[in-house]
Order: C-alpha cells, then sequence, then structure tokens
C-alpha cells in the first residue's frame, strides 16, 4: 500500500476538513480531495461526508482513525534509525577483544553500566590473539579496545583515553633506595609482555638514545603474570598510570615514573562499519567508551606510586 494514502488519510481523519489537510501535508486541497476520492473506493465508504459548512466522519472513519495513527507510527518507527530500540528488551552477547590489563578495569564497571539498563546482555572478552587479523572483518569480535595497530582500512575507529607508562616494583625494591634516573632503570632486570614473546620496544629505542640497554630478563604473555611476578622478585615491570591503584597496593607494588620521556599510550575502540548504525551495537559501544574513561580517572584512594 502507498503510505501516502495513510498519511493524507490520517490528516483528513484528524482534520475533517480538506483544505486543513492540505495545509497540513504541504498539498493542495485539489490533490487532497483526489486523494480522499481513492481512498473512499478503497475502504467502499465515503468516510467524510458533508454537515452543513463542514465535513463530518462517517461510523466507518471514526472507527479506522486510532488505527491508521498506529500504523502511520510504526511504520516511521521502522524507517527511523534505532526507532523503537530498548536496551531492557535486548537479548545479546558482545564480545570484546583486548588486553588482560583493560579487562581487569573496564569488565567490572562495564557489567555494573549494562546490567541496570540490559539485564539480558552478557559479554565475552577475547584476547589479542587475534590483533592484526580480520577478526572485526568476520564477526568474530564485537570491538577492539586497546592500542589499535594494523586495522582492515575499512574499520570504524574511536580514540578513547590517553594513559602513561609507568614502571611497576615490589615495595622494597632497590631502586625506591633513590632517585630513580634513566640510568638506574636501565640497570635493573626487567619483564618484557608480549604474547609473541617479543623482547624490544619503545622503552628500549628510548634508553638506546640515550646510550643505555636494559636487560629483559623474563618475557610473560599477559600484563597480569608481568605483575605477580614483579610481586615476588627484583624484577621490573610495567603498568598505565593510576589504572590499578586498589589492586597494585594490594599485591604490595609501587608505581614510578619512567624517567625516559615517553609518550602515553592511546587507548581506543574499532568496529567493523556493518555495526555502525545497529542501535545495539552503538548502545553498547558508548557504555564501553564509557568504562575506559572511567578506568582512567585516578581512584580516590591514594595511589601506591611513589
Amino acid at each position: 500500500m502507498d503510505l501516502n494514502l495513510l498519511r493524507t488519510l490520517d490528516a483528513l481523519l484528524q482534520e475533517n476538513s480538506v483544505t486543513r489537510a492540505a495545509e497540513r501535508l504541504g498539498s493542495s486541497p485539489a490533490a487532497v480531495s483526489r486523494t480522499l476520492a481513492r481512498l473512499r473506493r478503497a475502504v467502499g465508504d465515503p468516510l467524510l461526508v458533508r454537515a452543513g459548512q463542514g465535513l463530518v466522519p462517517t461510523p466507518r472513519a471514526v472507527e479506522l482513525r486510532e488505527e491508521v495513527g498506529a500504523l502511520l507510527r510504526g511504520a516511521e518507527n521502522v524507517l527511523r534509525p534505532g526507532a523503537g530500540f530498548d536496551p531492557a528488551h535486548l537479548d545479546r552477547t558482545f564480545t570484546v577483544q583486548t588486553s588482560d590489563l583493560v579487562l581487569v578495569r573496564v569488565a567490572g564497571p562495564l557489567r555494573e553500566r549494562i546490567r541496570a539498563e540490559a539485564p539480558d546482555v552478557d559479554v565475552v572478552f577475547l584476547p589479542e590473539s587475534l590483533e592484526g587479523g580480520p577478526a572485526l572483518r568476520q564477526g568474530l569480535v564485537d570491538v577492539e579496545v586497546g592500542v589499535l595497530g594494523q586495522l582492515d582500512p575499512e574499520i570504524r575507529t574511536r580514540p578513547l583515553v590517553s594513559a602513561p607508562v609507568v614502571g611497576v616494583a615490589r615495595e622494597g625494591h632497590p631502586l625506591f633506595e633513590g632517585r630513580i634516573t634513566a640510568r638506574r632503570f636501565a640497570a635493573a632486570d626487567h619483564i618484557g609482555v608480549s604474547r609473541r614473546g617479543k623482547r624490544l620496544g619503545p622503552i628500549d629505542a628510548a634508553l638506546a638514545a640515550r646510550g643505555l640497554r636494559r636487560r629483559v630478563a623474563v618475557v610473560v604473555p599477559s600484563h597480569t603474570s608481568g605483575l605477580l611476578l614483579a610481586r615476588d622478585s627484583d624484577l621490573v615491570s610495567l603498568c598505565l598510570a593510576d589504572w590499578l591503584p586498589d589492586t597494585l597496593g594490594a599485591l604490595g607494588l609501587r608505581t614510578f615514573p619512567i624517567p625516559l620521556g615517553l609518550a602515553p599510550l592511546e587507548l581506543g575502540m574499532a568496529w567493523h562499519p556493518r555495526n555502525s548504525a545497529d542501535p545495539g551495537q552503538r548502545w553498547f559501544r558508548e557504555h564501553l567508551a564509557a568504562a575506559v574513561r572511567q578506568a582512567r580517572q585516578p581512584s580516590a584512594a591514594p595511589s601506591p606510586a611513589s
């Protein structure tokens, strides 16, 4: 059916006047009169009949008034982006690829935000093992969060937060016995965090520019294992500033600024454009972004940083 017929019928039933209906529709009285004639033939009822100087609806028209209005609203909702979306009725599972360091700070606040609006939504976190591959394109991952590397050219991205990198060592580590200089930092034994076993990175380049080098004594695949190892040894690991103050304090760890003038890490979000307009995904991405920004805010508790 031509939706314009329904729009004209709705206007006529609301106004009980061809002239006013034409004004409402931005049309002419002649065009509305012709459409009214079509409607009368289609419905098999005169719909509006002359009564003195005006028109009055027939009983059939009165019956149709609310039904036509509801049909138009429903049709408009179908065509309106995200119309009718209610997270309370959302029953989906979203998949997020991120590092364990981001996960442990973001997962809890994200879950609380989601549960308040959409109790039937679940979240699956995947490790960065799919990073650099076509996971977003293939639909294996809904959203990637972290330091965004090489992505397929069509992938959409959004910056989230900047996070300086800090060193982490156990309380009582010899480094804390004096001012932590680049030379003393390089002299300590370090933990490398790399799921691919890489030993060198921006820190090593910054040290090399100063004629220094460090020993990466152990390489582990996750930040969590790096922090636990630093807790039980004199090895130095890495973390994001103001990221896990309560956890680091509970582990007996302290953070310290790395004396190399390193640029902060830029954390962002990536997703495939096929999901850009999906109202459920848009809703989820907004909550995920808010949870990441919340995680970047320093805790009200005293930081373990020296």
